[in-house]
Protein backbone atom coordinates (compact mmCIF):
# COMPACT_ATOMS: atom_id res chain seq x y z
CA UNK A 1 0.00 0.00 0.00
CA UNK A 2 1.39 3.39 -0.97
CA UNK A 3 -0.91 6.37 -0.38
CA UNK A 4 0.97 9.63 -1.14
CA UNK A 5 0.73 12.73 1.04
CA UNK A 6 -2.89 13.91 1.00
CA UNK A 7 -4.96 16.39 3.04
CA UNK A 8 -7.82 16.21 5.54
CA UNK A 9 -10.10 18.80 7.12
CA UNK A 10 -12.89 18.67 9.69
CA UNK A 11 -12.32 15.11 10.92
CA UNK A 12 -10.33 12.67 12.99
CA UNK A 13 -9.04 9.40 11.54
CA UNK A 14 -8.74 6.31 13.74
CA UNK A 15 -6.54 3.55 12.30
CA UNK A 16 -6.64 0.02 13.78
CA UNK A 17 -4.96 -2.95 12.11
CA UNK A 18 -5.55 -6.68 12.34
CA UNK A 19 -2.49 -7.56 10.25
CA UNK A 20 0.30 -5.79 8.41
CA UNK A 21 2.31 -2.70 9.27
CA UNK A 22 1.92 0.89 8.00
CA UNK A 23 4.33 3.80 8.20
CA UNK A 24 2.50 7.06 8.93
CA UNK A 25 4.10 10.47 8.28
CA UNK A 26 2.35 13.81 8.70
CA UNK A 27 2.86 17.57 8.65
CA UNK A 28 3.52 17.69 12.40
CA UNK A 29 6.76 15.89 11.62
CA UNK A 30 5.45 12.67 13.13
CA UNK A 31 6.59 9.26 11.97
CA UNK A 32 4.76 6.29 13.45
CA UNK A 33 4.62 2.60 12.63
CA UNK A 34 1.04 1.35 12.99
CA UNK A 35 0.91 -2.31 13.95
CA UNK A 36 -1.90 -4.67 14.99
CA UNK A 37 -3.14 -3.77 18.46
CA UNK A 38 -1.95 -0.14 18.20
CA UNK A 39 -4.27 2.81 17.60
CA UNK A 40 -3.27 5.85 15.58
CA UNK A 41 -5.64 8.81 16.01
CA UNK A 42 -5.04 11.86 13.81
CA UNK A 43 -6.92 15.15 14.11
CA UNK A 44 -7.31 17.07 10.86
CA UNK A 45 -9.37 19.99 12.13
CA UNK A 46 -8.43 23.09 10.14
CA UNK A 47 -6.00 21.05 8.04
CA UNK A 48 -3.39 18.30 8.10
CA UNK A 49 -1.67 16.11 5.51
CA UNK A 50 -0.19 12.64 5.86
CA UNK A 51 1.09 9.65 3.91
CA UNK A 52 0.41 5.95 4.55
CA UNK A 53 2.83 3.29 3.26
CA UNK A 54 2.97 -0.40 4.10
CA UNK A 55 6.39 -1.60 5.21
CA UNK A 56 8.49 -3.90 2.96
CA UNK A 57 7.84 -6.96 5.14
CA UNK A 58 4.05 -6.47 4.91
CA UNK A 59 2.22 -8.65 2.38
CA UNK A 60 -1.38 -8.01 3.52
CA UNK A 61 -2.84 -4.90 5.14
CA UNK A 62 -6.05 -5.73 6.97
CA UNK A 63 -7.91 -3.54 9.42
CA UNK A 64 -10.32 -0.65 9.81
CA UNK A 65 -10.03 3.10 9.59
CA UNK A 66 -12.78 5.24 11.11
CA UNK A 67 -13.49 8.79 10.01
CA UNK A 68 -14.95 10.91 12.80
CA UNK A 69 -16.75 14.06 11.61
CA UNK A 70 -15.79 16.82 14.05
CA UNK A 71 -18.70 18.78 15.57
CA UNK A 72 -19.02 22.48 14.74
CA UNK A 73 -17.28 23.69 17.90
CA UNK A 74 -14.20 21.56 17.17
CA UNK A 75 -14.11 21.38 13.38
CA UNK A 76 -11.16 23.81 13.18
CA UNK A 77 -9.20 22.12 15.97
CA UNK A 78 -5.42 22.19 15.78
CA UNK A 79 -3.75 19.28 14.00
CA UNK A 80 -2.74 16.51 16.37
CA UNK A 81 -1.56 12.90 16.46
CA UNK A 82 -2.01 10.32 19.22
CA UNK A 83 -0.50 6.82 19.14
CA UNK A 84 -1.19 4.31 21.91
CA UNK A 85 -1.14 0.59 22.64
CA UNK A 86 -4.18 -0.53 24.67
CA UNK A 87 -3.80 -3.44 27.06
CA UNK A 88 -6.04 -6.46 26.40
CA UNK A 89 -8.70 -7.12 29.04
CA UNK A 90 -10.08 -10.61 29.55
CA UNK A 91 -13.73 -11.24 30.34
CA UNK A 92 -15.41 -14.64 30.45
CA UNK A 93 -15.43 -15.87 26.85
CA UNK A 94 -13.73 -12.87 25.23
CA UNK A 95 -10.67 -10.63 25.03
CA UNK A 96 -11.28 -6.88 24.63
CA UNK A 97 -8.96 -4.13 23.43
CA UNK A 98 -10.52 -0.71 23.96
CA UNK A 99 -8.94 1.89 21.66
CA UNK A 100 -11.57 4.63 22.14
CA UNK A 101 -13.57 5.39 25.29
CA UNK A 102 -14.66 2.85 27.91
CA UNK A 103 -16.00 -0.73 27.84
CA UNK A 104 -15.97 -3.71 30.18
CA UNK A 105 -14.18 -1.82 32.95
CA UNK A 106 -11.41 -0.61 30.63
CA UNK A 107 -10.94 3.06 29.69
CA UNK A 108 -8.52 4.31 27.08
CA UNK A 109 -7.29 7.93 27.32
CA UNK A 110 -7.35 9.29 23.77
CA UNK A 111 -9.24 12.50 23.08
CA UNK A 112 -12.07 12.45 20.58
CA UNK A 113 -14.75 15.01 19.75
CA UNK A 114 -17.28 14.07 21.17
CA UNK A 115 -16.57 11.05 23.46
CA UNK A 116 -16.78 7.79 21.46
CA UNK A 117 -16.38 4.04 21.86
CA UNK A 118 -14.17 1.77 19.79
CA UNK A 119 -13.12 -1.73 20.83
CA UNK A 120 -11.89 -4.94 19.24
CA UNK A 121 -13.65 -7.95 20.78
CA UNK A 122 -12.27 -11.45 20.19
CA UNK A 123 -14.92 -14.05 21.04
CA UNK A 124 -13.96 -17.59 21.96
CA UNK A 125 -15.71 -20.45 20.10
CA UNK A 126 -19.37 -20.80 21.21
CA UNK A 127 -18.92 -17.99 23.75
CA UNK A 128 -21.68 -15.64 24.90
CA UNK A 129 -20.71 -12.25 26.36
CA UNK A 130 -22.89 -9.47 27.76
CA UNK A 131 -21.41 -5.97 28.05
CA UNK A 132 -22.81 -2.82 29.64
CA UNK A 133 -23.41 0.12 27.26
CA UNK A 134 -23.77 3.89 27.51
CA UNK A 135 -27.50 4.47 26.98
CA UNK A 136 -26.86 7.87 25.32
CA UNK A 137 -24.85 6.23 22.51
CA UNK A 138 -25.89 4.55 19.31
CA UNK A 139 -23.79 1.43 18.76
CA UNK A 140 -22.70 -0.67 15.82
CA UNK A 141 -21.03 -4.07 15.73
CA UNK A 142 -18.85 -4.83 12.70
CA UNK A 143 -18.03 -8.52 12.20
CA UNK A 144 -14.62 -9.23 10.71
CA UNK A 145 -14.44 -13.01 11.13
CA UNK A 146 -16.91 -15.62 12.36
CA UNK A 147 -20.69 -15.83 12.62
CA UNK A 148 -21.94 -13.67 15.48
CA UNK A 149 -25.37 -13.01 16.96
CA UNK A 150 -25.97 -9.49 18.25
CA UNK A 151 -28.92 -9.47 20.69
CA UNK A 152 -30.25 -12.45 18.74
CA UNK A 153 -29.65 -11.03 15.25
CA UNK A 154 -27.30 -13.11 13.08
CA UNK A 155 -24.38 -11.24 11.49
CA UNK A 156 -21.84 -12.61 9.04
CA UNK A 157 -18.39 -11.19 8.16
CA UNK A 158 -18.52 -7.66 6.68
CA UNK A 159 -21.98 -7.02 8.16
CA UNK A 160 -22.72 -4.25 10.63
CA UNK A 161 -25.47 -4.57 13.23
CA UNK A 162 -26.91 -1.40 14.76
CA UNK A 163 -28.19 -0.85 18.32
CA UNK A 164 -30.26 2.33 18.85
CA UNK A 165 -29.87 4.69 21.81
CA UNK A 166 -31.38 3.51 25.08
CA UNK A 167 -29.82 0.04 25.27
CA UNK A 168 -27.99 -0.45 28.57
CA UNK A 169 -26.32 -3.73 27.57
CA UNK A 170 -25.48 -5.83 24.54
CA UNK A 171 -25.13 -9.61 24.22
CA UNK A 172 -22.71 -11.07 21.68
CA UNK A 173 -22.81 -14.75 20.81
CA UNK A 174 -20.23 -16.61 18.75
CA UNK A 175 -22.22 -19.25 16.91
CA UNK A 176 -19.19 -21.02 15.41
CA UNK A 177 -16.50 -23.46 16.53
CA UNK A 178 -13.75 -20.96 15.71
CA UNK A 179 -12.82 -17.61 17.30
CA UNK A 180 -14.70 -14.55 16.02
CA UNK A 181 -13.35 -11.02 15.69
CA UNK A 182 -15.60 -7.97 15.94
CA UNK A 183 -15.35 -4.19 16.30
CA UNK A 184 -17.83 -2.45 18.60
CA UNK A 185 -18.39 1.25 17.87
CA UNK A 186 -20.49 3.84 19.65
CA UNK A 187 -21.21 7.54 19.96
CA UNK A 188 -23.95 10.10 20.59
CA UNK A 189 -26.30 10.88 17.67
CA UNK A 190 -25.54 14.03 15.71
CA UNK A 191 -28.00 16.30 13.91
CA UNK A 192 -25.39 18.61 12.40
CA UNK A 193 -25.38 19.24 8.66
CA UNK A 194 -22.11 18.63 6.82
CA UNK A 195 -20.69 18.72 3.32
CA UNK A 196 -18.16 16.00 2.48
CA UNK A 197 -16.11 15.71 -0.70
CA UNK A 198 -12.88 13.77 -1.22
CA UNK A 199 -10.96 14.12 2.06
CA UNK A 200 -12.63 17.35 3.18
CA UNK A 201 -15.52 17.85 5.59
CA UNK A 202 -17.07 21.31 5.84
CA UNK A 203 -20.36 23.05 6.39
CA UNK A 204 -20.82 24.63 2.97
CA UNK A 205 -19.87 24.33 -0.68
CA UNK A 206 -17.51 27.26 -0.18
CA UNK A 207 -15.67 25.39 2.60
CA UNK A 208 -14.88 22.57 0.19
CA UNK A 209 -13.80 24.86 -2.65
CA UNK A 210 -11.50 26.78 -0.29
CA UNK A 211 -9.93 23.62 1.14
CA UNK A 212 -9.24 22.22 -2.32
CA UNK A 213 -7.70 25.50 -3.48
CA UNK A 214 -5.50 25.69 -0.37
CA UNK A 215 -4.22 22.17 -1.04
CA UNK A 216 -3.66 22.67 -4.76
CA UNK A 217 -1.81 25.96 -4.28
CA UNK A 218 0.34 24.66 -1.44
CA UNK A 219 -0.62 27.12 1.29
CA UNK A 220 0.63 26.51 4.83
CA UNK A 221 -2.84 25.33 5.88
CA UNK A 222 -1.81 21.69 5.37
CA UNK A 223 1.96 21.94 5.70
CA UNK A 224 4.51 19.56 4.20
CA UNK A 225 4.98 15.85 4.82
CA UNK A 226 8.72 15.36 5.27
CA UNK A 227 10.33 12.04 4.43
CA UNK A 228 7.80 10.72 1.91
CA UNK A 229 9.81 9.96 -1.27
CA UNK A 230 7.09 10.62 -3.85
CA UNK A 231 4.88 13.45 -5.01
CA UNK A 232 1.87 14.52 -3.02
CA UNK A 233 -1.58 13.49 -4.22
CA UNK A 234 -3.41 16.16 -6.25
CA UNK A 235 -7.08 16.78 -5.55
CA UNK A 236 -9.51 15.57 -8.22
CA UNK A 237 -11.49 18.10 -10.22
CA UNK A 238 -14.62 19.41 -8.55
CA UNK A 239 -17.82 17.99 -10.05
CA UNK A 240 -19.97 20.25 -12.19
CA UNK A 241 -22.49 20.61 -9.39
CA UNK A 242 -22.91 22.49 -6.17
CA UNK A 243 -22.46 20.61 -2.90
CA UNK A 244 -25.40 20.71 -0.53
CA UNK A 245 -25.36 19.95 3.16
CA UNK A 246 -26.48 16.53 4.34
CA UNK A 247 -27.87 16.00 7.81
CA UNK A 248 -26.15 13.29 9.81
CA UNK A 249 -28.70 10.90 11.26
CA UNK A 250 -26.39 8.87 13.46
CA UNK A 251 -23.25 9.02 15.55
CA UNK A 252 -20.38 10.97 13.98
CA UNK A 253 -18.39 7.82 13.19
CA UNK A 254 -19.39 8.44 9.60
CA UNK A 255 -17.09 6.17 7.63
CA UNK A 256 -15.39 2.85 7.94
CA UNK A 257 -12.50 1.77 5.74
CA UNK A 258 -12.00 -1.97 6.01
CA UNK A 259 -8.73 -2.74 4.25
CA UNK A 260 -7.67 -6.18 3.14
CA UNK A 261 -5.32 -5.29 0.37
CA UNK A 262 -2.19 -7.04 -0.85
CA UNK A 263 -0.78 -4.18 -2.94
CA UNK A 264 -3.10 -1.20 -2.58
CA UNK A 265 -1.88 1.93 -4.33
CA UNK A 266 -5.15 3.69 -5.16
CA UNK A 267 -5.69 7.31 -4.11
CA UNK A 268 -7.69 7.47 -0.86
CA UNK A 269 -10.79 8.84 -2.63
CA UNK A 270 -11.31 5.61 -4.61
CA UNK A 271 -12.74 2.50 -2.97
CA UNK A 272 -10.48 -0.56 -3.15
CA UNK A 273 -12.06 -3.92 -2.32
CA UNK A 274 -14.36 -2.39 0.27
CA UNK A 275 -11.79 -0.01 1.71
CA UNK A 276 -14.04 2.97 2.29
CA UNK A 277 -17.81 2.85 2.52
CA UNK A 278 -20.45 4.54 4.64
CA UNK A 279 -21.16 2.75 7.89
CA UNK A 280 -24.69 2.07 6.73
CA UNK A 281 -23.41 0.48 3.50
CA UNK A 282 -20.92 -2.29 4.16
CA UNK A 283 -21.00 -3.38 0.53
CA UNK A 284 -22.56 -6.81 -0.05
CA UNK A 285 -25.25 -6.60 2.63
CA UNK A 286 -26.97 -3.73 4.46
CA UNK A 287 -26.55 -2.93 8.13
CA UNK A 288 -29.16 -4.52 10.36
CA UNK A 289 -30.88 -3.24 13.46
CA UNK A 290 -30.30 -5.66 16.32
CA UNK A 291 -33.90 -5.34 17.47
CA UNK A 292 -35.10 -7.06 14.30
CA UNK A 293 -36.65 -3.96 12.73
CA UNK A 294 -35.81 -2.99 9.13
Amino acid sequence: MDVPAHPHTGLQTVSWLFSGEIEHRDTLGSRALIRPGEVNLMTGGHGIAHSEVSTPRTTVVHGVQLWVALPEEHRNAARDIQHHVPEPVGVHGAEIRVFLGSLGGSTFPVRTFPPLLGAEILLEPRATVTLALDTTFEHGLLVDTGDVRLIGTALRPDELGCVPCGADAVTLENASDAPARTILLGGPPSEEEIVMWWNFIGRSHEDIVRAREDWQTGTDRFGTVEGYPGHRLPAPALPNARHHTARESSAPLTLVRKASDESASRPPDRPARGRRRPVRDRGRRPARRADGLP
